[in-house]
């Protein structure tokens, strides 16, 4: 949940440290998961091998589904990390709070509102690099003026693409963690009502790992949406 964090200024540029931390902490996570799942791999996969190759075929099967066969391929990999950077990234705020008179010490970094919108322009930019990549520079632009007349549509599209990837990811992660506090925040009202928070708190968290995994797979399937576009022209 968004609250006062410690921040570092250098020159113009201030630095969240909290969302530094948890960014930090999930690429650590997930190179972690991917290195410990990766290990002793064999031609009939078992065990925590199972895990790994479910997940990469999901996403490839993503992938597949809407950039086609070859770029499916191609681009798995780049939507493999992204997914799971976004799903670790929404659970961190699940599995611990630590806070201090002053600062919130830990929370999910998509749970906050300009971290969203800066994973959204990362993805933008990348889409928009690789339509120009792949199909040149005047291919590229001229999506933006076919058909005739449709210039301004075609360029709210792009804007409003943007911003649904950040806004939606943002929207359902910072509720989840303002359901948390309040969970948690039952037990200061009596020692009676801990049997009740705790139970309802167990339930809350089953329901928003869900939801943050559901999450990072829409993420996922917007980003090879518009990626489609780009790349294929369609």
């Amino acid at each position: 949940m968004e609250s006062n964090t410690p921040t570092i200024s250098i020159g113009p540029v201030t630095f969240d440290l909290t969302l530094l931390a948890m960014s930090l902490l999930t690429v650590a996570a997930v190179f972690g998961f991917v290195f410990w799942t990766s290990r002793r791999m064999a031609l009939k996969p078992k065990g925590k091998q199972n895990v790994l190759e479910y997940l990469y075929d999901f996403v490839t099967g993503i992938a597949k589904t809407n950039l086609g066969e070859e770029n499916g391929k191609r681009y798995s990999l780049f939507l493999f990390s992204l997914f799971t950077f976004v799903a670790f990234a929404n659970n961190l705020g699940l599995m611990s709070r630590i806070e201090t008179s002053k600062y919130n010490l830990w929370t999910s970094p998509t749970s906050n509102m300009m971290y969203d919108f800066s994973l959204a322009f990362f993805v933008t930019i990348i889409v928009h690099a690789e339509g120009i990549r792949r199909r040149g520079v005047k291919n590229y632009l001229k999506a933006f003026v076919t058909p005739i007349g449709m210039t301004p549509m075609n360029l709210l599209e792009e804007v409003t693409n943007f911003a649904s990837l950040a806004l939606r990811l943002y929207g359902n992660i910072y509720a989840g963690e303002v359901v948390t506090g309040l969970i948690l925040k039952m037990v200061d009202v009596s020692v009676f009502v801990f049997p009740v928070a705790f139970a309802l708190n167990l339930v809350w968290t089953a329901f928003s790992v869900f939801i943050s995994c559901l999450q990072g797979y829409v993420f996922t399937l917007l980003t090879s949406m518009y990626l489609s576009k780009k790349v294929n022209g369609e």
